[in-house]
């Protein structure tokens, strides 16, 4: 088997702050045909093939598989759909509403659906991250028109704003030279400056509530983090693994087990390439208050600044991330989406260096994030209150 993966350096914040949701669009737009290819699906079942794609904040990606064979079947697809779409208010039309559907079934009609387009606006004042991939509201994709998707594929989708990566059983001067021969007459197109507003430092703690009829209580806690790239990150990365990484995680035994608080409790990041957000997300016990839950959080964390981790802890934690990381390479398709994404983070070899600098982190490390960011009494709390439940005493 072979893979090709795509990725454009274009995601939701690469849009205008009244146009959102666009580059979810196209993710959608890129499979309703070319203009030599009026059915993207047909001749790649024909060979066999499967494909998908995704969208974040940061990045679209395209991915094919399928036997080697016909590798030049999944590169004559991604060639013709990037040197053009075939733009059209009938394609347009109804990926618009397949998007549209999406965004009712997935963000509004769906309980704690909305959290999201709630909490980025307070926890980003200034950055594009203040929306979510969706967009902001259903009116920017219904009111999308043709000459809007055009300049936009126009400025985003183009040789020059890509990473291509062929992967499995093929050798690197055959790959090349199917790339030149189906790539290489595509116009290179501008390359995206990826320059953003930078977030101020927020002195004081934000919250808002939400009151709808979901299922129980729930509590959101946003912290403004480190980028991707900064030496940090995988100590915040660990240590939402040593919270709430597995059954006998800090959150889980102490929150969930032991004191009840919590039916569900997790940490997780974002994991955006500029500065993003760590999550502290949780399902409130019957009959706990939010200032109980959001003051148990902030104890455990208090707990490891004071404390620190004990060595042991530190490394079974280390060897569940290392462990998982090792696996995800056995697959072709992970390979090809770490390449192009560490390519996209400025060093392909990022990808085979990220177990080493996962095993730098240090106890201290993990403290030094817990007071410098975590701490501060400067994070977003979202209230997710079931309209039916009595009122609970602080």
């Amino acid at each position: 088997m072979c893979v090709t993966n795509l990725l454009y350096n274009v995601g939701a914040r690469d849009e205008n702050p009244e146009k959102t949701g666009f580059a979810h669009l196209f993710e959608h737009l890129m499979f309703g045909g070319s203009v030599n290819i009026p059915s993207f699906d047909t001749p790649l079942q024909k060979a066999s093939g499967e494909n998908n794609a995704f969208t974040s904040n940061d990045i679209t990606n395209y991915y094919i598989t399928l036997p080697c064979e016909n590798i030049e079947t999944a590169l004559w697809l991604e060639s013709d759909r990037m040197l053009r779409l075939d733009f059209s208010e009938k394609s347009l039309s109804v990926q618009k509403g397949v998007v549209i559907e999406e965004f009712k079934q997935r963000y509004l009609n769906q309980p704690y659906g909305d959290s999201w387009l709630k909490l980025r606006p307070v926890a980003y004042e200034n950055h594009p991250y203040r929306w979510a991939t969706i967009g902001k509201e259903i009116s920017h994709i219904e009111n999308a028109c043709l000459d809007d998707v055009i300049q936009f594929f126009e400025t985003y989708y183009n040789p020059s704003n890509a990473v291509l990566c062929i992967a499995g059983n093929i050798g690197f001067d055959e790959a090349k030279r199917l790339t030149e021969k189906w790539f290489g007459d595509i116009p290179a197109g501008p390359v995206n400056p990826n320059t953003y507003p930078r977030e101020t430092v927020k002195p004081n703690r934000r919250e808002l509530t939400i009151t709808a009829d979901v299922p129980q209580n729930a509590i959101y806690m946003a912290f403004n983090m480190v980028e991707r790239m900064h030496p940090s990150y995988f100590a915040f990365d660990l240590l939402s693994d040593i919270l709430s990484g597995s059954d006998s995680s800090r959150f889980t035994k102490k929150l969930v087990k032991e004191a009840g608080l919590f039916t569900h409790v997790q940490a997780y990041l974002t994991g955006d390439i500029d500065e993003g957000l760590f999550v502290v997300e949780g399902k409130l016990a019957a009959g706990i208050s939010f200032e109980d839950a959001e003051k148990s959080v902030l104890e455990i964390l208090n707990d490891i600044k004071t404390n620190g981790i004990p060595e042991n802890e530190l490394e079974k934690v280390k060897n569940k991330t290392v462990t998982s990381n090792l696996f995800s390479k056995t697959s072709v398709l992970n390979k090809a989406m770490g390449l192009c994404y560490a390519h996209r983070l400025g060093d392909p070899n990022l990808i085979n260096t990220e177990v080493s600098q996962l095993k730098t982190i240090t106890s201290d490390m993990i403290r030094s994030v817990c007071e410098s960011y975590l701490l501060k009494n400067n994070h977003v709390v979202l209230k997710y209150k079931n309209q039916h439940e009595s009122p609970v005493s602080a």
